[in-house]
């Protein structure tokens, strides 16, 4: 299916999502890999790890062009090899997203939603969020609350943040899609944000931005 959304946020910032159903051959014809793709797609060994890959360059391919790299840096953190852009990526499953501003710090998180996230809730939760008692809801207000905090933790690109401890989601009525709140604060890092969330099919996509400070 490859692109199935491409839009703007505002001016400088956009968002897509691709869906995988092409096999390899089919996602390897859609870019030009250069040395340090070659050489990271080398490493890997199952098929699904390659098509996330390769999903990732060939969304951004149609963002961009077929020019555009990304490099990583020692936290395994992706910035565009120009740096025309911030970027953050997320795939899950057979779906892959990918969020880039020009002047926009960016985090964007998605999760193929199972039922048994209530089991592991204790891994990513704290004591001060809430989560609602309804069932029906509350397998999807679980994910917004763990993709909304590994959005933040992207965004942050800080060594040593706590999910659980330093990272809080402050309580809100879960909707189809809707605005929420998170904030970081440990020992060095004091900041808030403002999250987007949505869901396709059986998919929860969490995403934000914020000025970028020089």
């Amino acid at each position: 299916m490859g692109c199935i959304t491409k839009h703007y946020l505002n001016r400088e910032t956009m968002l897509g999502v691709w869906k995988i159903e092409e096999d390899l051959p089919a996602l390897l014809e859609m870019m030009d890999m250069g040395p340090e793709d070659k050489k990271r797609y080398a490493m890997f060994r199952s098929t699904s790890r390659k098509m996330e890959f390769l999903s990732v360059r060939a969304l951004l391919a149609e963002m961009l062009d077929r020019n555009a790299r990304i490099v990583y840096n020692k936290n395994n953190k992706p910035f565009l090899k120009d740096g025309s852009h911030f970027i953050s990526i997320s795939h899950s499953s057979k779906l892959t997203a990918i969020i880039l501003s020009t002047n926009e710090r960016v985090g964007i998180d998605l999760e193929y939603m199972r039922v048994n996230i209530n089991a592991f809730a204790s891994r990513f939760l704290n004591k001060r969020e809430k989560v609602t008692r309804r069932w029906a809801d509350r397998t999807y207000h679980l994910y917004i609350h763990w993709c909304a905090k590994e959005t933040i933790y992207k965004i942050c690109d800080k060594e040593g943040i706590n999910i659980v401890n330093d990272i809080t989601i402050e309580p809100f009525d879960v909707k189809e899609s809707g605005e929420i709140r998170g904030y970081v604060k440990n020992e060095r890092i004091d900041d808030q944000f403002t999250l987007y969330y949505s869901k396709y099919d059986n998919y929860t996509i969490v995403w934000t931005k914020k000025k970028h400070e020089s």
